[in-house]
């Protein structure tokens, strides 16, 4: 059962890494998109930088699912290893990313309503007239169709389904 476990984790670190690596692959496309929109909508594209919004791998959007990844493969190799210190670390780690693979699935789902609610609590008009949808909108079509949602529900499956099963190998082990 902790090979299977082990297994899945690096299932889970591989999932996490398609982040970044699609993010870098598409981002410039999807960021050409979302400044055309902008521009559509009579917004200037500095907004974007501005406000920190960025649709390539650049900051947080690589740092974070890469140091998921690499937690993974480290807790795939002690327990691969046999060490006891596996299971342990994976009773801790393994909660925290599904827990956060939810959080991330919650950011996706409400990602619309998070970037107005940011945008007006800024109180400046010009980014409260933006069309938040249409921007978001517009920046997914820079992504191929087969990222959303297809990559991205297998990878939720596959973190949410994988870290659930780990610990039910970690029970049974």
């Amino acid at each position: 059962m902790i090979t299977f476990a082990a297994a899945l984790q690096l299932l889970i670190a591989l999932a996490f890494l398609s982040i970044p690596l699609v993010r870098h692959r598409y981002g410039g496309s999807a960021k050409a998109n979302a400044e055309a929109e902008l521009t559509r909508q009579g917004v200037p594209i500095s907004v974007l930088e501005e406000n920190k919004l960025s649709f390539d791998a650049s900051g947080h959007e690589t740092v974070v699912p890469v140091t998921v990844a690499l937690v993974m493969t480290v807790l795939a190799v002690l327990n691969l290893s046999g060490s006891d210190w596996g299971q342990t670390l994976s009773w801790v780690f393994q909660p925290i990313v599904l827990a956060g693979n939810f959080l991330i699935l919650y950011s996706n789902l409400t990602a619309a309503k998070s970037v107005k609610a940011a945008f007006d609590r800024k109180g400046d008009p010009m980014l409260q007239r933006i069309d938040v949808r249409a921007l978001l909108k517009a920046a997914e079509g820079g992504f191929p169709t087969w990222v959303m949602p297809i990559l991205q529900n297998i990878r939720h499956a596959v973190v949410m389904g994988g870290s659930a099963l780990v610990l039910v190998a970690m029970i049974i082990a």
